[in-house]
């Protein structure tokens, strides 16, 4: 059967049928998923029940895995983080791991355990979002650079008590990550121009804090337009993957206490360059801090 693809909305996302993934996917194939990737931002496949091994295995067709700098899984060799509401909640809207310089290119996300209702997830398009301002509004969002930090992390436990917050603030802020970005990334593959902002921005550089924040809001709105997004009612077993480069989403906190499992992989990325031909810089832990990559990962790259 050969792969369909439809579109699920009219900006961003697209859901595929016709093919189970897997880390043996043939070249073709993958192509095909690449390529769609590329154009619809987001792809959706329905029901297809990975296991973690599964999970990697397709995850490393992207590249290097790496696992997130502040929130380590239980088996130390493994990418996959595990995502449990009972712990967090990721109802911001973020672009992943943007803290550190080279955050991740590529996102996959699988449903484990699925709410009876809500529970889902919207990604915007970063990418329609700068195409859409006028000119003025461009030009000075081309300028901009904008600090992104982890002291605000969606990964942390929720609900802890005092006490618990405490410990775990200590912990997650023992390694500050600051990074500076160019407001505006170009594409590496597609040439695109896009927005890079979401939950881990702190400051527009050069600016004041009531400025920085009016201008954040600003072309944040953009972003999240009702008009620029697609909204994703999860199954268990669904698999979605989204170019992390050109995409915010948020997890709709919509259903009460009931379980929610997912779990993700990031695949490795390049460090984005902004329209005047400069690349971000990381700033601290130092300034030539980049995303770890998992012990299996580093085994994979000496083989």
């Amino acid at each position: 059967m050969a792969i369909q693809i439809k579109p699920v909305a009219g900006r961003i996302g697209a859901e595929l049928s016709g093919i189970t993934l897997s880390g043996d996917i043939s070249e073709q194939d993958f192509d095909f998923i690449h390529q769609a990737l590329l154009k619809h931002k987001v792809l959706f496949f329905r029901e297809q029940f990975l296991s973690d091994e599964q999970h990697e295995s397709f995850s490393r067709r992207f590249g290097d895995q790496v696992p997130h700098p502040t929130v380590r899984s239980a088996e130390q060799s493994s990418a996959i983080l595990h995502l449990d509401a009972k712990e967090t909640r990721a109802n911001s809207w973020h672009t992943d791991v943007t803290f550190v310089a080279n955050y991740p290119m590529i996102s996959i996300l699988r449903g484990v355990v699925i709410p009876p209702y809500g529970g889902d997830t919207v990604w915007a398009n970063t990418a329609s979002a700068y195409a859409d301002l006028p000119p003025p509004l461009k030009l000075l969002a081309d300028s901009l650079r904008a600090l992104h930090t982890n002291l605000y992390d969606y990964a942390a436990p929720r609900d802890t008590g005092d006490a618990g917050v405490k410990r775990y603030r200590e912990q997650f802020t023992a390694e500050v990550y600051e990074t500076e970005h160019p407001l505006v990334r170009v594409h590496p593959e597609t040439g695109e121009r896009s927005l890079l902002l979401g939950h881990f921005v702190k400051q527009i550089q050069g600016v004041s804090s009531n400025d920085s924040s009016q201008l954040i809001r600003l072309f944040h709105d953009r972003i999240t337009h009702l008009d620029n997004t697609v909204r994703w009612r999860w199954n268990e077993g669904d698999v979605v993957i989204w170019d992390n480069r050109a995409t915010q989403h948020i997890a709709i906190n919509d259903y009460g206490n009931a379980e929610r499992v997912v779990r993700r992989t990031t695949v490795a990325g390049d460090i984005p360059v902004g329209v005047d031909g400069r690349t971000s810089q990381a700033i601290k832990p130092t300034p030539e801090t980049l995303s770890p990559k998992t012990e299996a990962d580093k085994k994979h790259l000496a083989a």
